[in-house]
């Protein structure tokens, strides 16, 4: 049975907005996928923060990691809306969708901004699932968010480009083949526009190891597979270029609406996943002769929770809707961004709350998953950043300095 559907008007085309459970055979399915990896499997990851390969490779062999990939390139040719659907639904079986979701949306650049001949060789052995693409180097210890500053630098040669410089917090670069990486062809001194002069390069990892690129594991609070960068002296290939020299910024930016609209439904998916888990202990747990669940100290949290959760899930559909229909998203993706983050750490804390003590036990899950809730409010975007883009950029508001 097909989904309700609700029509939205921007400008001249009308938009159908998908409402209910939307694609519900492949809710089912990922389910189905997620019910062989219960929270035992992740508790045992966290020792020695260990990859979740067998779930990777199960989630790749369903085809779920290359459902963005066209038919012609190996993938599903799904649109970004089931792509949403799938990681939600991880997240809300208790799962941990960031060790494979950067794969979807980072081949996005390759797709919409490499060579056929790039498309040609590495899509269909993603798809696969013989290469694996989950690297996105942007982030440098001395510059943030600002990308326009970082430092990397990549000097044309002989035969290609020469790396130099530092990258930070990139995850999966120890379980990744493939490395996209954003460095400055053109010192910023040197362009009319600080984005101007930026270059994005796809890597081979496996060929620059040892021989100008190092990787270091940073420990973390929560096991997200983060990484140091350092390209001292790597030489790379001239058609490790992706697009046109001096262009990388943008790529990047175009990919970053569907970064922020798939981690949405990410957080969605969790915060499902804590209001299931706080309900069914509240209703269970006995103290004082009833259960706890009957206190309003209990229940209103976990209730706005819910409220909140259900709103950021209308502004996910609505901008994964206008993505779909190639019209401007980007305040809708970032404020998708920032509702389901909020929920996300409402509802993580209403669960906690919720055990009282028993949420700090590892046999709970709640404290793991609480841990993964905190960092949705940092990355891959700063909520303080999407509210100053928001007072900027859609009321007008003064530049903040």
């Amino acid at each position: 049975m097909s989904s309700p559907a609700h029509r939205l008007d921007h400008g001249a085309e009308p938009i159908t907005l998908q409402l209910g459970e939307d694609h519900a055979d492949i809710r089912e399915a990922v389910r189905r996928v997620c019910a062989g990896f219960p929270q035992e499997y992740w508790r045992g990851l966290e020792d020695g923060e260990k990859y979740p390969t067998g779930f990777i490779d199960a989630l790749t062999e369903a085809g779920f990691l290359a459902a963005l990939i066209p038919e012609q390139y190996g993938g599903s040719g799904l649109p970004l809306r089931a792509a949403a659907v799938i990681m939600e639904e991880i997240c809300a079986a208790g799962c941990h969708a960031a060790a494979g979701h950067a794969q979807m949306y980072i081949m996005g650049t390759v797709l919409r901004h490499g060579s056929e001949e790039q498309k040609q060789r590495y899509l269909p052995e993603i798809a696969a699932g013989r290469l694996r693409l989950q690297a996105f180097g942007v982030t440098e210890p001395t510059t943030g968010s600002d990308t326009t500053q970082l430092k990397t630098r990549a000097t044309r040669t002989d035969k290609g480009y020469r790396l130099n410089g530092q990258k930070v917090w990139t995850s999966r670069a120890l379980h990744s083949d493939l490395m996209l990486v954003l460095a400055r062809t053109t010192p910023a001194a040197e362009v009319k526009s600080k984005t101007e002069g930026i270059s994005t390069f796809l890597i081979d990892i496996r060929a620059g190891l040892g021989k100008g690129l190092t990787i270091r594991p940073i420990q973390a609070m929560v096991n997200h597979h983060a990484t140091e960068v350092f390209f001292e002296d790597l030489d790379v290939p001239a058609d490790a270029l992706v697009g046109e020299e001096g262009k990388g910024f943008r790529y990047i930016l175009d990919g970053m609406n569907a970064e922020r609209m798939i981690t949405a439904a990410e957080a969605i998916g969790s915060t499902r996943w804590f209001v299931r888990t706080a309900t069914a202990y509240a209703n269970e747990r006995v103290v004082f002769k009833r259960p706890i669940g009957a206190n309003q100290a209990i229940q209103f949290p976990i209730a706005q929770a819910h409220v909140q959760m259900e709103a950021a899930d209308m502004m996910v559909r609505r901008a994964t809707a206008l993505f779909e229909a190639g019209l401007p998203c980007g305040a809708e993706a970032n404020m998708a961004r920032y509702l389901a983050a909020e929920c996300l750490w409402n509802a993580a804390e209403a669960c906690m709350q919720t055990h009282g003590g028993f949420g700090f036990a590892r046999e709970y899950n709640v404290e793991r998953k609480w841990r993964e809730a905190r960092l949705a409010r940092i990355a891959p975007v700063s909520t303080n950043l999407i509210l100053a883009n928001i007072a900027q950029n859609v009321l007008g508001l003064p530049r903040s300095y």
